[in-house]
């Protein structure tokens, strides 16, 4: 096998069953086989080919390629440029309760029916749950929001709307709202989300988000920034504002401060002294 055939594998700190492939090939191919696991994948440079339920098929860059459990296939680079791709393989225990709370009513037998697609919204799901498990500062409720998100999306593809009704007040969310605002500095769970709602984490996804029109972990990463940001108003130390608030360092403060405000923490608090 030549040396510029690349796997690299990796598992979500968060959710130990979940794989990521990062593959380079040019001339390896690969064998029949199935997974267990759904495989969702973005070709993102070259062309890859492979044979699956009697037909041929070609992902081009840019597209998406999707495996069923037990759906047999090969594969291998096509034409003259290095394949380069990443699948995620989520197994449908996984899945399959994200696609139900979704609103997929035969949630065991879902499948998605085209294996290769040019769907940039897809595409855009696959890489952030990749760069999810990456990334070793994942929280496993960050992870099971995206994964429900990717969830509603395949429900939506097939044609089922997931309809957002507006709510009046509900102690049960006000309770988890209190709860999420009480740990601010710490890991919460979904686990721990769903006891304090009495019902179960996957109910507990959709329902939250029909009243606070965000998941459990947007909400509470939004509000983390927003006590951050007040934080550094009052002079508090960047560092310190961090750990606060339960930001493993001052780059991953960074990463999740500026899609917010525009600037980094220290910006911020440059353009405060200025003031």
């Amino acid at each position: 096998m030549s040396t510029e055939n690349r796997f690299q594998f990796a598992k979500s700190v968060a959710f130990n069953e979940v794989m990521l492939l990062e593959a380079s090939m040019n001339d390896f191919a690969y064998d029949t086989h199935a997974h267990e696991e759904f495989s969702f994948g973005v070709t993102l440079s070259g062309r890859q080919d492979f044979f699956a339920l009697g037909e041929h098929h070609k992902s081009h860059s840019g597209n998406v390629i999707v495996f069923n459990p037990e759906d047999a296939h090969d594969g291998h680079s096509g034409g003259d440029d290095t394949l380069h791709y990443k699948m995620l393989y989520v197994h449908p225990d996984q899945l399959s309760p994200m696609l139900k709370s979704a609103g997929v009513r035969r949630a065991k037998d879902f499948r998605v029916e085209q294996m290769v697609q040019d769907d940039p919204v897809l595409k855009a799901h696959i890489l952030r749950l990749a760069q999810l498990v990456e990334d070793p500062v994942t929280s496993a409720l960050e992870y099971s929001s995206a994964l429900f998100e990717f969830a509603e999306y395949l429900a939506r593809q097939k044609g089922i709307q997931v309809e957002f009704k507006s709510r009046s007040k509900d102690p049960v969310f006000e309770r988890v709202r209190e709860y999420l605002h009480a740990h601010v500095g710490e890991d919460v769970s979904l686990d721990a989300l769903s006891q304090v709602a009495h019902m179960s984490k996957y109910h507990l996804l959709r329902c939250f988000r029909d009243y606070f029109g965000m998941t459990p972990h947007q909400y509470w990463q939004n509000y983390r920034i927003n006590r951050a940001k007040q934080a550094i108003e009052r002079g508090m130390p960047l560092a310190d504002v961090a750990f606060m608030f339960g930001f493993t360092d001052l780059s991953y403060f960074n990463r999740r401060f500026k899609p917010v405000f525009g600037v980094t923490p220290y910006q911020f608090r440059r353009y405060l002294l200025r003031t």
